[in-house]
């Protein structure tokens, strides 16, 4: 298995924690997280060292990502596992497997890229890489079907995670804010990439809320130690050290929560805010020669999760130029003056992905070793 992120090491452990009691001694390893390895996983190489994002990011870690793709690519080849299983990751894991598909070694990808929103001409790589999908979208199943890609549409894991009736209070308890604040959480991202590209712009929108309302109160949670050290190095290179911030170690959904509004950046943590039915305003920067290309290349007008379900702009999205501080906390205002608009969309929403996502995306993973043994 390989998951490159935070939110694909969540959604890996919600397989394996259907998955390891069907198979309590297999060998499972390969690149995860805390959530993979709390099911006794083993991680090969660490997966931050996949957490890059843009097109010209990625190239300044080429040789690195590109050399351990290989090495696992060997090791892999020389094991001939029952299953390969990528998670997310497309552009890591799709030239992978198929290698290992072209080799005879069955794969499964978990979440379907996004050809329907990005890149949709990435579906004839899938069909040449991909042996069994798993897609926790509903209208994603029949998209691949007419792909020839076999899939099994198998609900949203956050959607379960999540309570349909999320606990404000004991959140704020847990955070240590008081039940009457007007609070926002900030998440800018958990890869080093984005918070890099989105952090001043975040929290100068911050820093112009505060002189609107010197009560309001920010909560920032960092994916880890490593983007909680970089996050404060970014405040000091933009002169925004001196803005209070309830900056926390994890704990993001105790942030969102907790959460009067929340600003996000694009990604699967739109999706996480809107199952918490709280509004959003949903924001992304990233290299200008990036931009440049990649504007270019979605063929449908929303890249933020709850607009894609809902298929119209349900919540603000500004993007490069146009996340400026003073946009982004203007667009905040909003969202804060309109609390319960979204209230019942988020709420059909949730229940639309709600499946028992370990035990079906399991019982595909052993049909599919069952398939080719």
């Amino acid at each position: 298995m390989v998951a490159g992120e935070t939110s694909g090491d969540l959604l890996a452990g919600r397989l394996l924690s259907g998955l390891r009691p069907q198979l309590p001694l297999a060998d499972i390893h390969g690149i995860g997280g805390p959530n993979m390895q709390a099911h006794g996983f083993r991680s090969d190489w660490p997966m931050e060292k996949l957490g890059v994002r843009g097109l010209f990011e990625v190239l300044a870690h080429y040789r690195e990502i590109k050399g351990i793709q290989n090495a696992l690519r060997d090791r892999l080849l020389a094991e001939k596992p029952a299953v390969f299983i990528g998670v997310d990751a497309p552009d890591f894991n799709l030239g992978l497997e198929m290698q290992l598909k072209q080799s005879g070694i069955p794969t499964m990808h978990f979440i379907g890229p996004s050809i329907w929103a990005w890149r949709g001409g990435r579906i004839r790589k899938i069909a040449r890489s991909v042996s069994h999908m798993l897609v926790v979208f509903p209208f994603e199943q029949e998209i691949y079907a007419r792909a020839g890609i076999p899939a099994t549409y198998v609900g949203h894991p956050l959607a379960e995670v999540i309570p349909m009736t999320p606990d404000v209070g004991a959140a704020r308890a847990k955070l240590g804010l008081p039940l009457d604040a007007t609070v926002v959480s900030i998440l800018p991202g958990s890869r080093m990439s984005e918070l890099k590209y989105n952090t001043a712009a975040f929290i100068g929108a911050a820093r112009l809320l505060r002189r609107r309302d010197p009560a309001i109160r920010f909560v920032v949670p960092m994916a880890g130690a490593m983007q909680l050290g970089y996050f404060r190095q970014l405040l000091l290179e933009a002169g925004l050290q001196d803005i209070e911030l309830q900056i926390i170690d994890g704990d993001s959904h105790a942030a969102m929560a907790a959460a009067d509004a929340v600003l996000v950046a694009s990604g699967t943590a739109t999706l996480e805010v809107a199952l918490f039915k709280k509004p959003m305003v949903i924001a992304y920067k990233m290299m200008r020669a990036s931009w440049v290309v990649m504007r270019h290349m979605g063929y449908q007008p929303w890249i933020g999760l709850p607009n894609i379900l809902a298929r119209e702009f349900i919540v603000p999205e500004l993007l490069q130029d146009a996340a400026t501080p003073e946009a982004l906390a203007e667009a905040l205002t909003v969202q804060l003056e309109n609390p319960t608009r979204l209230l019942q969309r988020y709420t059909d929403m949730h229940h639309s992905l709600l499946r028992n996502t370990a035990q079906e995306s399991a019982q595909a993973v052993l049909n599919l070793i069952g398939a080719t043994r």
